[in-house]
C-alpha cells in the first residue's frame, strides 16, 4: 500500500505513510457498514443511486448483462441497493475461490445468507454452464475485474502509469455474446452515506482490449477518487522497486 500511493499516486513519503493507515481504518469500517446494514439498520444509511437507470435499460434488452466492478469500495451492498430501489434485477457474483472462506462464514453467521448468487470459477471450467444459464434468464454477472488465477490468460496493461496484468475472460465473453456492460462501484462517503455508480461501456471498436482499456480507464477515476477505498494488499504492479 505504501507503493500504491508514493510510486503510482505520486505521494510523498510522509503522507504515503499516513495514507497506509487510512486506508487500513477505511477498509475497517466498510466493513462494520456491511455487518450493521445486512443485519437490518440500513435505515441508519443514506444511498445515492448516480445511474441506476442503466441497470433497468440493460435489463430490458433480455440479454442478460455483465456488471464489472473491482475491489474498491463495498460491492457487497449490492443487493441492497437494487432492493431500495426495487428492481427485480438478480445478481450473479463471479468470484475466483471463497476468500477468507472463515470469515464469510462468521459473516453469515451474524447477517444471515446473502441473497446474491455465488459463481465460483472452477478448474474443470463447469462455471461456464452456470454463467450461460445466467445469462439466458437475464440475470446480471459481476466481475471484479482487477484480479485473476493463476492459471487464467491474462493482458498487460496500464492502471495508474505502470503495467500490470488483468483476466481476459469478462472482457472477452462480452464481446462473443455481445453482452452489454457497465462500470459498477459502490463507494462509502461522509456521514454514514454510500454512493452508487453505474456507468455505461460505449463501444468504438468493440473489441475485449477495448473494453478493458475503457474499464480501466473508469477504475482509475475511482480510484483517484477514493483512494482509500481501493484494496489489493499485495504487489499488485510487481514492482518493489
Amino acid at each position: 500500500m505504501y507503493y500504491y500511493f508514493r510510486r503510482r499516486l505520486n505521494y510523498s513519503g510522509f503522507s504515503a505513510f499516513i495514507n497506509v493507515y487510512k486506508t487500513y481504518f477505511k477498509y475497517g469500517k466498510v466493513q462494520l457498514d456491511r455487518v450493521v446494514i445486512t443485519a437490518g439498520m440500513k435505515d441508519r444509511y443514506t444511498f445515492e443511486f448516480d445511474g441506476i437507470k442503466h441497470i433497468e435499460n440493460l435489463r430490458k434488452l433480455n440479454k442478460g448483462g455483465i456488471l464489472l466492478t473491482a475491489h474498491i469500495g463495498n460491492f457487497n451492498l449490492a443487493k441492497h441497493f437494487f432492493d431500495e430501489k426495487h428492481t427485480s434485477a438478480v445478481i450473479n457474483l463471479v468470484i475466483s475461490d471463497f476468500e477468507h472462506e472463515n470469515i464469510k462464514n462468521y459473516m453469515e453467521s451474524v447477517t444471515g445468507q446473502s441473497a446474491v448468487k455465488i459463481i465460483v470459477l472452477q478448474k474443470d471450467l463447469s462455471h461456464i454452464f452456470k454463467m450461460n444459464q445466467a445469462l439466458k434468464n437475464n440475470e446480471l454477472l459481476v466481475f471484479a475485474a482487477d484480479r485473476y488465477l493463476e492459471e487464467a490468460k491474462t493482458w498487460n496493461a496500464d492502471f495508474l502509469g505502470a503495467k500490470a496484468k488483468f483476466p481476459q475472460g469478462p472482457f472477452k465473453l462480452a464481446i462473443r455474446n455481445d453482452i452489454p456492460v457497465l462500470f459498477v462501484h459502490i463507494m462509502s462517503e461522509k456521514n454514514f452515506h454510500y454512493h452508487f455508480y453505474a456507468r455505461p461501456y460505449i463501444p468504438e471498436k468493440n473489441t475485449p482490449k477495448e473494453v478493458l482499456k475503457a474499464y480501466l480507464e473508469n477504475l482509475e477515476k475511482m480510484v483517484k477518487k477514493y483512494p482509500h477505498q481501493w484494496y489489493n494488499f499485495y504487489d499488485y504492479w510487481n514492482d518493489f522497486s
